[in-house]
């Protein structure tokens, strides 16, 4: 059967992603707002290495590939022209006892499921947020914070051929956030209304298009399983004809097993042509492509992986977590034949992934090892991420590195004064090996490549 978190376990991941700096609620001082997270020390430094892993897959080692930065507020007929203002919307029923709000499509009966008061009837709730730009909110221009990260590529469509002169099959990726005002957020991370998305959109001839989306969904599953998530934990669904977006002709998901069940983790879809006709349409540019091959003007199709930055992110933590049992140690005083199990709770997320990559653990405070082990971190941390800890005894430095990922440890103990050699341990096989503090750069570096 395949490794799956239990859902009771979320407790404890919801305690060590606050108790290690990984993920904190927003405005918790204030009583916290809804929905709405923090990332920590560490759980910064674990998105960002998920960004910067998705961007040197899809764009820096391509060469059919370029990157976009564009900006979070659009003119408004942007999201006219995209559908967005006449169909991003969900189904919404509100109690008129307590005034809880749900989708209709996630409500059973006709009653409310929180204090079985009558629901009203469905009408559409249009999912963007709206503000005023302008000094006077009564005067301003009505805008909206961009839902998704797809239009700001679009509409530079030709900026982008204009200047770099790619030429069709090439992408555009962008990473960038997002809003949406959902009207049930929830399950931690997975579903809020302020969010980053990690977004490519191919373009490609006409009648290309199906041998592409497959390509970019084998591409796009093994990036995953490449980082680590196990294969068995992730599938691929196809949409029904019925559930497809008002611009996709085909579209698949990547899925993850998520302790609450199935979660969709990125989308694949076939757009067509629909984006760069409708721009063409309200803004009265020519957004069309000139083949110069078959000597043609037409709309290109538009192959899109979108995925959520922070989906990902707790994807990846939530299948490094595991409770890995310790060999027994005793309770009592020697003889007593009482024997106590303790666990070991380690994270095993990709070296590349990994919030910290080396730690560098000095035996004790001993003001004689001190100078080398410091010596030893500022070597390191010009190449690493490296953590500096002396606190409390050996093991349970171990056991905190264990807890946050870190791949190796590097011990500075007594021997290393005399022979210049330190302690690296490996965080999935325990093993370790003495090495050269000459030498221990060169090493890490490949090992983080290769493993032991």
């Amino acid at each position: 059967m395949p490794r799956v978190l239990p859902l009771a376990d979320m407790d404890k991941i919801l305690s060590l992603s606050k108790r290690r700096g990984f993920i904190f609620q927003s405005s918790e001082i204030y009583g916290g707002l809804a929905s709405t997270w923090d990332y920590g020390p560490l759980g910064v430094e674990l998105k960002r290495n998920v960004k910067e892993a998705w961007w040197r897959s899809v764009v820096r080692d391509r060469d059919d590939m370029v990157g976009l930065d564009s900006a979070i507020l659009m003119h408004p007929r942007v999201w006219e022209a995209s559908g967005h203002v006449e169909n991003f919307s969900d189904p919404l029923v509100e109690c008129r006892s307590c005034h809880r709000r749900f989708r209709s499509d996630q409500v059973e009966s006709e009653r409310c499921p929180e204090c079985q008061g009558e629901l009203t009837e469905a009408r559409n709730f249009n999912l963007m947020f709206k503000t005023f730009m302008g000094p006077v909110e009564e005067t301003g221009q009505e805008i909206y914070l961009r839902p998704e990260t797809a239009q700001g590529i679009f509409v530079n469509f030709n900026n982008v051929v204009n200047a770099t002169r790619k030429k069709l099959p090439f992408g555009i990726g962008q990473i960038g956030k997002a809003f949406r005002n959902e009207i049930t957020p929830g399950n931690f991370t997975f579903r809020t209304r302020e969010f980053e998305q990690m977004e490519v959109e191919f373009f490609v001839k006409p009648g290309t298009d199906e041998e592409w989306l497959h390509r970019w969904v084998d591409t796009r599953f093994e990036w995953y399983v490449s980082l680590g998530i196990r294969r068995e934990n992730l599938r691929l669904r196809r949409h029904d004809p019925d559930e497809l977006a008002h611009y996709a002709k085909d579209t698949y998901d990547i899925e993850y097993r998520f302790p609450w069940g199935w979660g969709e983790l990125e989308g694949i879809a076939n757009r067509t042509d629909f984006d760069l006709r409708r721009h063409n349409e309200f803004s009265g540019e020519t957004l069309t492509y000139f083949d110069e091959e078959s000597k043609e003007h037409y709309f290109p199709y538009v192959i899109e992986p979108s995925g959520g930055v922070d989906r990902a992110t707790l994807a990846f933590w939530l299948d490094s977590y595991d409770e890995e049992p310790d060999p027994p140690t005793r309770n009592g005083p020697p003889g007593d034949g009482q024997a106590r199990q303790t666990v070991r709770v380690v994270s095993h997320l990709h070296r590349k992934l990994a919030p910290v990559t080396v730690a560098v653990l000095p035996l004790s405070r001993n003001e004689r090892l001190l100078p080398t082990a410091r010596r030893v971190y500022d070597l390191l941390r010009r190449s690493f991420n490296t953590q500096f800890d002396d606190a409390q005894s050996i093991g349970r430095r171990y056991r905190r590195q264990d807890e946050i990922g870190t791949p190796y440890c590097v011990t500075v103990d007594f021997e290393t004064l005399d022979d210049q050699q330190v302690t690296v341990r490996d965080r999935d096989t325990m093993y370790q090996v003495r090495l050269p503090i000459a030498e221990l750069t060169t090493v890490l570096q490949d090992k983080l490549e290769h493993g032991w």
